[in-house]
């Protein structure tokens, strides 16, 4: 397959609702869009990188920094581009997983458009709709809490995971759990603690618990193990898992039970696929994480989440969870489910107009 360019775009969208977590707050998103040609066929992708580096060492800018300058005359130079062959020639570059998984998807997108096969049918899919929960995020109080939640579960969301940090732990999950009974319930504590603060951890033991994802640093994998010996309640890891390799080694450490899949933290679907086949093959149960994306990374993560090993809902949720406006056709809640893509490669793509109102730059990069 000839491939012409790459387009980077940068759209700015706001959100609906600030996204507090123990790491900042969101308003907004700065989202690279990457718009790859191959064979005269358009392929599309979403950079998942944040404004700064605070969840990962990636950010945006830096995301398509590294792009332009090294990862795209690599792909150029190469005579014949595949969606299998970008990440092997991207793999001298040292990390930047983000930016690599946006320029393979950007490709497997043109590829498989032109063979007329969907994303969810290439990773191997089994479901035609995927059950969704729904993230929410630090509050300035319980009851703003309350009413937040109560509002997702009328609107069909099977699941409800709270953000938490030290001071904003127990007290939001038992007033949830009160409130609301026997919900599937569960926690995300972004890194915000320490295996010093194993005890207070312990504390959420009495609330029945889905999983508490990512509780210590990326790198403490260790102290996530010994943490999964003093609580009942599993351990998720998140942003740990790396790649296929990773999750191996947390899983014969005993540092996690389940594993949430973010392919763009993983870099790209393909190795996304191959920590789910370690993942099904071990007997640990996978979901999809989410990193609020518009429509178009939205529609390639519910591909993923119809494989067979994602049994638990993830963060996949309707596009009016975050915009009012979406990049593609809005992704809309049926019975606590959303459809799977079916048509060609990720199986949409956006709406012309509102590239134009949100675009805030765009560059284009030939391949020649």
């Amino acid at each position: 397959m000839k491939l012409e360019g790459f387009e980077l775009r940068r759209v700015d969208m706001p959100l609906v609702a600030p996204f507090r977590t123990s790491f900042g707050t969101e308003t907004r998103r700065d989202v690279l869009l990457v718009r790859a040609v191959v064979d005269g066929v358009d392929g599309w992708s979403e950079c998942v990188a944040m404004s700064d580096p605070l969840y990962s060492s990636e950010y945006v800018a830096a995301a398509a920094d590294v792009m332009k300058r090294y990862m795209i005359p690599t792909l150029a130079s190469q005579q014949v581009v595949e969606g299998t062959g970008v990440a092997p020639a991207l793999a001298p570059f040292r990390g930047h997983r983000m930016a690599k998984a946006a320029l393979e998807t950007a490709v497997l997108d043109a590829e498989l458009k032109t063979t007329g096969v969907s994303f969810a049918r290439e990773l191997g899919a089994v479901q035609n709709r995927v059950a969704t929960g729904v993230s929410v995020g630090i509050m300035d109080s319980l009851d703003a809490l309350l009413d937040t939640v109560g509002g997702y579960l009328a609107e069909g969301y099977q699941r409800i995971k709270l953000k938490i940090e030290p001071g904003w732990d127990v007290a939001p999950v038992e007033a949830v759990r009160e409130r609301f009974g026997n919900i599937l319930l569960q926690v995300d504590a972004n890194a915000a603690y320490s295996l010093a603060d194993a005890a207070q951890l312990k504390k959420l033991d009495a609330f029945d618990l889905l999983l508490i994802e990512q509780p210590f640093d990326e790198e403490d994998v260790r102290g996530h193990a010994e943490l999964a010996k003093l609580t009942s309640t599993p351990v998720c890891l998140d942003e740990s898992i790396t790649s296929a390799r990773a999750a191996v080694d947390a899983i014969a450490m005993g540092a996690c039970r389940i594993v949430n899949i973010k392919p763009g933290r993983v870099g790209g679907y393909l190795e996304a696929r191959r920590i789910h086949d370690v993942c099904v093959a071990h007997g640990v149960p996978v979901w999809c994480g989410g990193m609020l994306e518009t429509g178009i990374g939205r529609a390639a993560n519910l591909a993923l989440a119809a494989l067979p090993g994602f049994t638990l809902p993830g963060d996949t949720s309707a596009s009016e969870r975050y915009y009012a406006t979406d990049i593609t056709a809005p992704f809309r809640l049926d019975d606590g489910h959303l459809a799977v893509p079916r048509g060609p490669g990720i199986g949409v793509t956006p709406k012309a107009e509102v590239l134009d109102e949100f675009t805030t730059a765009t560059e284009w990069i030939p391949a020649a």
